[in-house]
C-alpha cells in the first residue's frame, strides 16, 4: 500500500512551519510522499527536499495548485481517500476497515477551513479526537495506527546521516554518497 499526504490550503505567511512539520511527520511515520496545495512555497519544498537529501528517502515532495483535482485524480486511479478531521468517525472505530482495505491511501489534512466537499469526496472522515488539535499530531497518530508501528523499523536509503540509537548522548553516522557506510 502506498500512502501520500495531501496538505490542503497552505498559506505562505501563516503555515510555513506547520506545513513543513506535516511533511516531516509524513516522512518519519511512513508516508511515501506529500502533495502541498494552496500557495506555492518554494521554501517549504526546499526544506523538505533537504531533509530527504540529508536523512534519506525515498519520500516524494510535490506541489499541486488544485487540491480537488488531486483528490479526484487519485480516486480515479483506485486510491482511497482518508480525511483527518475532528468531525469524523472515531479513529478506533474505523481504523481496522481502513487498514484491511488493500488500496493505496491519500490522507488529507487541512490548514484553513476545509471546504465541505472534502467530506463528500473522502471515503473515510476520521476523527483522531473530537477536540481541537494539530494536523501534525493527527497525522502522526493516524499513520502509527494504520501501520501498527512498522514505521519504527523503516530504513531510509540514500541519506548522508544516520542516527545510531543509544541510551545517552548523540551518535550520528556520516554515510558516503551512495547511502553505504
Amino acid at each position: 500500500m502506498r500512502i501520500y499526504v495531501l496538505r490542503l490550503g497552505h498559506r505562505i505567511h501563516r503555515d510555513r512551519r506547520i506545513t513543513t512539520h506535516v511533511g516531516l511527520a509524513a516522512r518519519a511515520f511512513g508516508a511515501d510522499g506529500i502533495i502541498i496545495s494552496g500557495d506555492m512555497d518554494q521554501t517549504v519544498m526546499n526544506s523538505l527536499s533537504r531533509v530527504v537529501e540529508v536523512w534519506g528517502g525515498p519520500f516524494d515532495i510535490k506541489y499541486e495548485g488544485d487540491w480537488r483535482k488531486v483528490i479526484e485524480n487519485y480516486r480515479r486511479s483506485g486510491w482511497r481517500i482518508v480525511h483527518l478531521t475532528m468531525y469524523g468517525l472515531p479513529l478506533l472505530e474505523v481504523i481496522d476497515s481502513i487498514r484491511i482495505d488493500p488500496s493505496d491511501k491519500l490522507i488529507v489534512v487541512g490548514s484553513e477551513k476545509v471546504p465541505g466537499v472534502v467530506y463528500k469526496l473522502a471515503d473515510w472522515n476520521v476523527a483522531i479526537t473530537t477536540q481541537p488539535h494539530s494536523e501534525v499530531s493527527a497525522l502522526a497518530v493516524f499513520l502509527d495506527r494504520l501501520l501498527e508501528g512498522r514505521e519504527f523499523h523503516r530504513e531510509f536509503t540514500s541519506g548522508m546521516l544516520k542516527i545510531i540509537p543509544q541510551e545517552r548522548g548523540k551518535k550520528v553516522l556520516k554515510l558516503i554518497n551512495d547511502g553505504g557506510t
